[in-house]
């Protein structure tokens, strides 16, 4: 969460195939879209200190605390930004029972998350623990463990019937294990005709087969292709991997680069606007949950990608994991035309 000077997208759309140029002029109705969220949840926890000697133990530096602050983070912050938005919101996980899943849990219903978070004694809940001094992050330290086999099943179980109840489905997968079945999770969404959205780890995308869209970033789409050196290239290997999974789109976050969306009439670009960044952290959280909110509103991957684009720009500028206001992105929306 290092204080950086960075780049990020901004919305200036340039269409290849047979895409449209359309542009929004306001945003929908957020509070018709239904969404449930799955996937591993954690409790980001941030220790704010002053930095001013060096530790006569070690060189390193003595952080004297002065706050303390907790967010949600994961899945649980995927959540948070769509409630944020107004989005009728549900989110599926499992957490340990202990003090920092109840804490997790308070967390998000206080932002207006129906969280549905199963508890494994056997687990702690997963914790990143930030340290920082002059708003310099000096540490992180992450205490996790995965999921029991039983739990995870029993959530299985309950999304079955939640799915009733939504429009749009995210898939959050941060390879803590609370995503094994996931492949049953897509093919039971899809077979209610349900939009389902995943936000992908590791290499092995196969397990991703049959979702609607699928949101790698940058890095995480090269462990999976490998390397490109033109745009030629990537599109040709970011096609090939979109129809071998057998989904509609891939979303790829690019930083610098911005942002492209792969469908199979062509690839949609947006180019980056440099711009001072403040925190990277969950960007890729209120991308996809702006995208599947748009979505249930019944807007284009095209213009959910617009807004999307555009919420990442304002959480940037913020401090740790944060979220886009509906009036923030209204103002952005006005601004760029």
């Amino acid at each position: 969460m290092c204080r950086r000077r960075s780049v990020v997208t901004v919305l200036s759309i340039t269409p290849s195939g047979d895409f449209e140029d359309s542009r929004m002029s306001k945003l929908p109705d957020f509070s018709k879209a239904r969404l449930l969220v799955v996937g591993d949840v954690m409790l980001d926890r941030y220790w704010f200190g002053e930095v001013n000697r060096i530790s006569p133990e070690a060189p390193v530096p003595i952080v004297k605390v002065e706050r303390t602050e907790e967010r949600p983070g994961g899945a649980a912050n995927v959540a948070r930004n769509a409630a944020a938005l107004g989005v009728r919101t549900v989110l599926l996980s499992v957490v340990g029972d202990d003090e920092a899943g109840r804490s997790l849990k308070t967390l998000v219903e206080r932002e207006g998350v129906n969280a549905l978070l199963h508890k494994d004694a056997s687990i702690d809940t997963t914790v990143k623990l930030r340290v920082l001094g002059r708003q310099q992050q000096l540490m992180r330290i992450d205490f996790e463990t995965s999921p029991s086999h039983e739990v995870l099943l029993g959530k299985l179980a309950e999304y079955k019937t939640l799915l009733n109840d939504c429009d749009v489905v995210i898939l959050s997968d941060y390879g803590k294990g609370g995503l094994t079945h996931i492949a049953q999770m897509i093919s039971l969404a899809r077979s209610q005709n349900k939009l389902v959205l995943v936000d992908p780890k590791g290499d092995d995308y196969s397990k991703y087969h049959g979702a609607t869209v699928v949101t790698p970033n940058r890095s995480e789409l090269r462990e999976v292709i490998g390397r490109w050196t033109s745009e030629t290239e990537l599109l040709a290997k970011a096609q090939a991997l979109r129809e071998a999974l057998g989904v509609s789109a891939l979303l790829v976050t690019r930083s610098e680069e911005g942002m492209s969306l792969f469908e199979a009439n062509g690839v949609l670009h947006e180019p980056a606007k440099a711009r001072e960044v403040f925190d990277v952290s969950g960007a890729g959280d209120t991308v996809i949950a702006v995208l599947a909110a748009m979505l249930g509103c019944g807007a284009t991957l095209a213009d959910a990608m617009h807004v999307a684009n555009l919420a990442a720009g304002i959480v940037v500028g913020k401090l740790g994991t944060a979220v886009a206001r509906p009036q923030e992105l209204s103002a952005a929306l006005a601004a760029v035309g």
